[in-house]
């Protein structure tokens, strides 16, 4: 298995200054997981904070994730080398598909086949999926096995814990990586994660992430503020209490941020 460090630094909405600046800071505060995508149109930029870190190669952890446009079986390897290009890195250390094809147009088993090439040729470490529903996992594991697939990373805080799928994911020990782990920051304004927090003398954020790290799953935040990034670090030394957690679990009332109009039937 490989060793995917548990707080990640995201880029999602990141361009530019901003995104180099973002990683640059995350890298020099001690983030050793960076998480990119295609579609973000920041993989250069991530590229150039990662060469400009000074950080070794074999120090930082790299995901990207290939677009419902190169899902195809010939166009995945291409685009993926693309990336790589981008990004200036010899290999990934994991790559996902970003969104199942839109109305299953490409079958999973097609762009996972072409995903453990990518694997086999040295081009990534690991492999898994984003977005994917319990039929759409199932899929993946028929196609090249569970313990093929490093994560499934999903929308996932406290107002959307997804158990249907985090339980489906752990049985079959599939890790689940948690994107929009704060809610877009609705979560900050929650009085049961601030009162949390007062008590701690913690952030409503830093509470947030210390439960889902406590659940088990992996978490990528994303700031543009060094401080910000600092404090989502410093997460995972925080300790919550057994009713703690079990406050923040209450929280879950299916309110789902992202679904775009390709999104696949949510469990």
């Amino acid at each position: 298995m490989i060793n995917m460090p548990t707080i990640g630094a995201g880029t999602f909405r990141l361009q530019g200054q901003t995104a180099i600046d973002s990683v640059a800071n995350a890298l020099d505060l001690g983030y050793r997981h960076i998480d990119t995508a295609q579609i973000y149109g920041n993989e250069a930029e991530v590229g150039a904070a990662l060469a400009a870190s000074g950080v070794p190669r074999d120090e930082v952890f790299v995901t990207t994730k290939i677009w419902t446009e190169h899902l195809a079986g010939e166009a995945l390897l291409p685009s993926l080398k693309e990336s790589l290009r981008k990004l200036r890195l010899d290999q990934l250390d994991l790559t996902l598909i970003h969104w199942p094809s839109p109305n299953g147009a490409v079958p999973v088993a097609e762009s996972m086949t072409a995903l453990l090439e990518a694997r086999e040729l040295g081009l990534t470490r690991a492999i898994g999926v984003s977005n994917f529903t319990i039929p759409l996992m199932r899929q993946a594991i028929d196609a090249v096995g569970a313990a093929n697939i490093a994560t499934n990373q999903v929308e996932l805080h406290p107002y959307l814990q997804n158990r249907k799928v985090a339980a489906f994911a752990r049985e079959h020990g599939v890790k689940l990586t948690a994107y929009m782990p704060l809610a877009y920051g609705k979560v900050l304004d929650d009085a049961v994660i601030q009162a949390i927090a007062s008590r701690l003398q913690a952030t409503p954020a830093q509470v947030t992430l210390a439960w889902l790290l406590a659940r088990g799953y992996t978490v990528i935040p994303s700031s543009t503020r060094r401080e910000n990034l600092a404090g989502n670090l410093a997460s995972n030394s925080l300790v919550l209490s057994p009713d703690d957690l079990a406050a923040i679990d209450a929280l879950d009332r299916n309110e789902r941020l992202v679904s775009p109009d390709f999104a696949p039937g949510w469990d």
